[in-house]
């Protein structure tokens, strides 16, 4: 397995499993001789949440295994195998001796700042007749009061699958949350969302 699985975790978070279209992914890759991996019911499945804070990770890894049991799956939370050791060459092989056929890392690569303006009243044309023509309360009423300023927070995840019957890294995405805030309900929306991507380039 590719380093990535040992790297730094950024905080996981996000906002609901039903409010899918806070999270999109902007790029995907599939393997090109990669077979489709096939139904996964029963099987062991390690989740892996690349991260140095043990709370952190440890939550993340928890919210997806719940995912991978959801579909079918045995789900394993990498910590309860590998521990903190941060070693590959025995986190490749404490894996493999479990019995698992796959493993799903999620690796947040960036978090960045977007500023955005909306004018908080637009002008709707004069309005006259008579004496001011009632425009003396309407003027009050549709001054200009300002921009709104609005800052949103953008978490960017790197989304990794591979098949350890096939031996080799079979997927991956890379996908932006707007405004994140809940670690569960992050995890299950990125992972609904590499399901469907993962679907869409034949690999059920």
């Amino acid at each position: 397995m590719r380093k990535a699985i040992l790297g730094v975790f950024m905080v996981l978070v996000i906002a609901s499993l039903t409010a899918c279209a806070t999270t999109t992914f902007d790029s995907s890759w599939k393997a090109p001789d990669a077979q489709p991996m096939g139904s996964l019911a029963g099987q062991k499945v390690v989740a892996v949440a690349v991260s140095k804070n043990a709370a952190v990770r440890r939550s993340a890894e928890d919210s997806l295994v719940s995912v991978l049991n959801a579909r079918g799956a045995q789900g394993v939370a990498s910590y309860s195998i590998l521990g903190d050791d941060t070693d590959e060459a025995k986190a490749k092989a404490a894996i493999e001796k479990s019995g698992a056929v796959a493993v799903v890392v999620m690796r947040p690569v960036a978090k960045e700042k977007e500023i955005s303006s909306t004018p908080s009243s637009m002008y709707m044309g004069p309005m006259y007749g008579g004496y001011w023509g009632g425009y003396y309360g309407y003027g009050w009423g549709g001054a200009y009061g300002g921009t709104e300023i609005r800052t949103d927070t953008i978490v960017i995840v790197e989304t990794l699958v591979y098949s350890l019957k096939q031996n080799k890294l079979v997927w991956a995405g890379q996908s932006k949350t707007t405004n994140p805030s809940k670690i569960d309900a992050f995890v299950r929306e990125v992972a609904a969302g590499a399901g469907k991507e993962m679907k869409k380039a034949g690999l059920p």
